[in-house]
C-alpha cells in the first residue's frame, strides 16, 4: 500500500473528518479536557461581563457624578479582570499540556504502527518522507491543539456571547451589524478553501526537503568520494526554493484573508459608532450602553479576525492530521493470522519451500522468484549460490516473511509460515546481513539487539566467539563505548564481527548469513569462520556467498539464475555437473588467501578519535 501524494486536492470535508479523528486521542484526557473548557467558559465569561461593568462604570460611575459609585464599579470590574486572568493561565496550562500530550501519543502511535509495516511499503514510501510526517505534521498538530484550537473555540464563543450582548443593548444598532456579516464571512469562506489545499502542498514539500537532506547526509562518504557536494547543494536548494514558493504562496492567502477581515470588520465598527452617536446625541441610549455596544462590538470583531487567522492553521492542521493517518490506515499486507499456530519445542530448524513464486510489489511484472522447491534438512549447512539478482537475498527475506509468496508456500518444521505469527518465526531466527546495521549505542545494546535480557557474561562469550572481544577491549570505555549513529566508529569488518556476535546471543533455530564475511580480511575471516563453524554445527543455516571456503563447507550449494533453482549438490558434484556453477566458482568465488577485505584498513582505536 502506498501513501497518497495527491491528497491535496481532496474534498474539504475528507480533510477535516481527519481533525475529528484526533478526539479517539483526546478521550484518554476528558478530566483534563473538561477541565480546561470550564476555564475557557469562565474566561471568555468574564470578558464579556468586563462590557457590562464598562457601561456601569460610564453611566453610574462618570455620568452620576458619584465617587462612591465609580470606586465600587471600579473594584468591580478589577474582580472581573482577575477572575479572567486566573481563568486564562489555568487554560493555557491544561491546552498546553494536551497538546503536548496528544502529539506523543500521536507520534508514538504513528511509530508503533510503521514499524509493523512490512518493507515492501518501505519500497513504495520514501522513509525520508515518512519521518517528516512522523516529526513535521505531529508537531503542527501539537501547535494547533495546544494554542490555536483553544484560541478558535474561545473566540467562537466571544463571538457568540458578544452578538447576544449586542442584542440586549441595542436590537437596532445590531441589526446593523448582522446585515454586514456576509460580507465577512465571504472572503474566509474563499481564502480558506485555498489556504486548506496551499496547506498540505506545503506540508509536502517539506517533507520532500528532509527526504533529500537524509538521503545526502546517510551516504556522505558517496557523495564526497565523487565530488557530488556541487549537484546536491543544487539539488537541496531547488527542493528548499520549491517549499519557500509554496509556504509564501499559502502565506499569501492568509496574509489577504486577515487583511479583508479586518478592513470589514472594523469599518462595521465605524459605522456603529457614527449610527450609536447620533442615537445618544438624540436621547435614544445613554453613553454607558454605546460604550458597552462598542466593547461588544469591537470584541465581535476581533473574534472574527482572529478567527480568520486560525482558520488556516486549522486548515493546516487538517492536512497534517489527513498524512498521518494515511499512515496509520496503512494496514500491513504481512499479518499473524487471527488463530496462530505454534512450532514444537524444540524449534528443529527444518525448511521446506514447495513451488514459491514472487515479485516485489515495485516489480510486479519482473519475478524474483519462479517455481521454487527446496528442502533443508535440520542442522544442515545450505549455500545458496547464483549471479547478482538471481534471488538470493530474496528467498531469505521470504523466510523471515518480510514478504508472503504469490504462489506456493515455505514451511518451518512442517508449519507453513504464513499460519505463524510473524514475531513468533523470526524469535527462532538469526541474521547476519550483508551490510550489518548497527544502532546509535554502546557495544551492550548492539550485541543484546536480539535478546535484551541477556546477562554479561553470555554478550561477553558472544563477542569472543565472534572475535569483537579484543577490539572492544582497545575502546575507550570498553563494551560502554558510544558507537556512533550507525556504528561509524568501527570498521566495515568491525561492525560485521559484533551483528555476527549479536546472532551468536540470539541462539536461533534457523541462521541465515547474507554475505556474512564479505567486509573481513583474510585473517579475520578465518577466526570467524571456526566461531560460525561452531555455531552453525547445531543449528539450519543458509548462507549466501562469493568466498569459496565458506561455499566448500556447506553440505549442499543451491545454485539460482534468474529466480530459478537450476542445481542443487554439493561443491565438486556441481563443478562437474553444473556449467554456471563452475563459471561462477572461477569467476566469482575467490579464495580468502587472494582477496583482501577491509578490516585492517581501519582499526578499533578510531572510537577514540
Amino acid at each position: 500500500m502506498s501513501i497518497d501524494p495527491q491528497a491535496a486536492g481532496r474534498p474539504r470535508s475528507r480533510n477535516l473528518r481527519a481533525l475529528r479523528q484526533l478526539f479517539r486521542f483526546l478521550r484518554p484526557y476528558r478530566l483534563r479536557v473538561t477541565a480546561a473548557a470550564a476555564a475557557l467558559l469562565i474566561a471568555a465569561g468574564s470578558v464579556l461581563a468586563i462590557g457590562q461593568g464598562l457601561r456601569l462604570v460610564v453611566d453610574l460611575g462618570f455620568m452620576a457624578d458619584s465617587e462612591a459609585m465609580l470606586n465600587r464599579t471600579l473594584a468591580l470590574m478589577l474582580a472581573m479582570v482577575t477572575v479572567l486572568a486566573v481563568a486564562s493561565a489555568l487554560r493555557f496550562y491544561l491546552v498546553s499540556w494536551i497538546g503536548e500530550r496528544v502529539a506523543a501519543d500521536l507520534r508514538r502511535t504513528v511509530f508503533d504502527h510503521v514499524l509493523s509495516l512490512e518493507p515492501a511499503f518501505f519500497e513504495v514510501n520514501g522513509v525520508g518522507e515518512i519521518q517528516s510526517r512522523i516529526t513535521t505534521d505531529t508537531s503542527v498538530l501539537q501547535t494547533i491543539l495546544g494554542s490555536s484550537f483553544s484560541v478558535a473555540v474561545r473566540n467562537v464563543l466571544l463571538l457568540a456571547g458578544a452578538v447576544a450582548m449586542l442584542f440586549i443593548t441595542s436590537p437596532a444598532l445590531t441589526g446593523l451589524v448582522t446585515t454586514g456579516m456576509p460580507l465577512v464571512l465571504a472572503p474566509i469562506i474563499l481564502f480558506g478553501r485555498r489556504v486548506r489545499r496551499l496547506s498540505r502542498s506545503s506540508q509536502d514539500r517539506v517533507a520532500d526537503v528532509g527526504s533529500y537532506a537524509g538521503e545526502a547526509l546517510q551516504g556522505i562518504r558517496t557523495v564526497q568520494a565523487f565530488g557530488h557536494e556541487p549537484v546536491d547543494r543544487a539539488r537541496f536548494a531547488g527542493h528548499v526554493d520549491a517549499a519557500f514558493a509554496t509556504a509564501v504562496a499559502r502565506i499569501r492567502q492568509r496574509a489577504w484573508l486577515t487583511g479583508m477581515v479586518m478592513i470589514l470588520v472594523f469599518a462595521a465598527v465605524g459605522v456603529v459608532l457614527w449610527q450609536g452617536g447620533h442615537a445618544v446625541l438624540a436621547g435614544q441610549m445613554s453613553a454607558g450602553e454605546l460604550s458597552a455596544f462598542v466593547f461588544y462590538a469591537v470584541l465581535a470583531a476581533g473574534a472574527v479576525g482572529a478567527i480568520s487567522e486560525v482558520a488556516g492553521d486549522v486548515l493546516r492542521a487538517a492536512g497534517a492530521a489527513e498524512r498521518l493517518f494515511e499512515l496509520l490506515d496503512a494496514e500491513p499486507t504481512v499479518q499473524a493470522p487471527r488463530c496462530p499456530a505454534t512450532l514444537a519445542t524444540p524449534v528443529s530448524g527444518s525448511l521446506t519451500v514447495e513451488g514459491v513464486r514472487f515479485a516485489y510489489p515495485s516489480r510486479p511484472e519482473l519475478p524474483a522468484l519462479r517455481d521454487v522447491d527446496l528442502v533443508v534438512e535440520p542442522g544442515e549447512r545450505l549455500a545458496l549460490v547464483g549471479p547478482s539478482g538471481s534471488g538470493k537475498s530474496t528467498l531469505l527475506g521470504l523466510v523471515l516473511r518480510f514478504y508472503d509468496p504469490q504462489a506456493g508456500r515455505l514451511c518451518l518444521d512442517g508449519v507453513d509460515l504464513r499460519a505463524l505469527d510473524p514475531r513468533e518465526l523470526r524469535r527462532h531466527i538469526g541474521l547476519v546481513a550483508q551490510e550489518p546495521v548497527l544502532f546509535t549505542g554502546d557495544a551492550w545494546s548492539n550485541l543484546r539487539y536480539g535478546r535484551p535480557e541477556a546477562s554479561d557474561a553470555d554478550v561477553r562469550r558472544a563477542a569472543e566467539a565472534a572475535h569483537c572481544g579484543e577490539f572492544l577491549a582497545r575502546l575507550p570505555r570498553g563494551f560502554a563505548t558510544p558507537l556512533g549513529p550507525g556504528g561509524v566508529q568501527l570498521s566495515g569488518g568491525e561492525r560485521q564481527r559484533i551483528a555476527i556476535a549479536r546472532a551468536i546471543l540470539r541462539d536461533p533455530a534457523l541462521l541465515l548469513l547474507d554475505e556474512a564475511t564479505s567486509s573481513l580480511d583474510a585473517e579475520s575471516e578465518q577466526r570467524v569462520q571456526e566461531a560460525l563453524g561452531r555455531l552453525m554445527a547445531v543449528r539450519t543455516t543458509i548462507v549466501i556467498a562469493h568466498r569459496l571456503a565458506t561455499v566448500t563447507a556447506a553440505d549442499r550449494i543451491a545454485v539460482l539464475d534468474r529466480g530459478r533453482l537450476v542445481a542443487l549438490g554439493p561443491h565438486r558434484e556441481l563443478l562437474r555437473d553444473s556449467e554456471l556453477y563452475a563459471r561462477l566458482a572461477a569467476l566469482q568465488l575467490t579464495d580468502p588467501g587472494t582477496a583482501q577485505g577491509t578490516d585492517t584498513a581501519e582499526p578499533a582505536h578510531r572510537a577514540s578519535r
